[in-house]
């Protein structure tokens, strides 16, 4: 297996732990042809919207570019058209897991527990407007944005009450 199939696993395998941490069921879309890779849905929510969903378009990279602000991330230019925007029912996010270089490091494991190494960074295209790119979008992800299970929490909380990210 290459490497990207690997961070592609590894990007699938993160985003299910953090849902399933956060009570949370994943799916995945039988074709991804929207720059749709996950969708995480909630369940019983007494008010706003009953079962919200977020719909995830995952990356995986060994680029940590940027500064201690912000994570610089080059988008494809069709995966950003299809993930800005307000006419889609369920918001949309970026999720970019940023990974060591040598996938031996990925993942540390010790005696009473395993570390994942480094970090995923949430993102919502929503109001970002159309570019004259041809290719690519630099995107600057406020490295505050850090997925985590709190942070899943709260954009379930954005799908459930339709706010904007």
């Amino acid at each position: 297996m290459d490497d990207n199939q690997k961070k592609e696993l590894f990007s699938k395998a993160f985003v299910k732990a953090l849902a399933a941490q956060s009570g949370f069921r994943s799916a995945e879309p039988d074709v991804d042809d929207d720059s749709i890779d996950a969708i995480i849905r909630g369940r019983g929510y007494r008010t706003g919207i009953r079962n919200p969903q977020i719909d995830i378009q995952l990356k995986c990279t060994a680029s940590n570019d940027g500064d201690d602000d912000f994570f610089k991330f080059r988008l494809p230019l069709k995966n950003y058209n299809d993930l800005r925007g307000e006419d889609v029912l369920c918001p949309r996010f970026l999720f970019v897991l940023v990974v060591p270089e040598n996938c031996d490091e990925w993942l540390i494991h010790q005696p009473t527990s395993s570390i994942i190494k480094h970090c995923c960074y949430w993102y919502s295209l929503r109001n970002m407007p159309a570019v004259s790119n041809s290719s690519k979008v630099t995107l600057h992800i406020p490295r505050s944005q850090r997925l985590t299970s709190q942070s899943m929490l709260q954009l379930m909380d954005i799908a459930n009450t339709r706010e904007v990210a």
